[in-house]
């Protein structure tokens, strides 16, 4: 799929409502928190930037990232979601690499990290075929993998 039918939008007054509607799989429930949690996060942790995901003028997905760098000197992506009724559709790696285009220009930025539980496939599938690399990195539940950049 082409990115040009999917773009992000800052999170705002208009669209969160709308980001906490949207919902995974139950499958994938249990791996991931509701946009509603990570909403009400980005609101006590202010380098968090949290967007919605528009496939043509819908919201269909959420995503939200660090801009100071963490855990592994990497900023984080720390949540990436996309509703069940448009999965599969290749907007979530679309989505993804424009996140990744904006990570990229963060200062001083080398590598980008994320965490997931080992038993999510579908997170697992995305990012290694967005070139993040597992070096064994464990944090919890979560391994860790890496993506350098610049």
């Amino acid at each position: 799929m082409s990115t040009k039918n999917v773009k992000l939008v800052e999170l705002n007054e208009e669209n969160w409502y709308e980001c906490c509607k949207l919902e995974v799989s139950l499958e994938q429930a249990k791996f991931i928190e509701s946009n509603a949690i990570s909403i009400a996060q980005s609101k006590f942790e202010p380098t968090l930037k949290p967007y919605a995901i528009y496939f043509k003028e819908r919201a269909v997905g959420f995503l939200m990232y660090n801009s100071v760098p963490e855990e592994l000197d990497g900023y984080w992506i720390y949540r990436i979601m996309v509703d069940k009724e448009f999965q599969g559709k290749g907007i979530g790696k679309a989505a993804t690499n424009l996140m990744i285009q904006e990570m990229e220009k963060l200062p001083n930025g080398t590598k980008i990290v994320v965490g997931y539980h080992p038993m999510n496939t579908s997170a697992h599938q995305l990012y290694s075929s967005l070139g993040f690399i597992d070096y064994g990195d464990r944090f919890g539940k979560e391994m860790a993998v890496i993506k350098y950049i610049k």
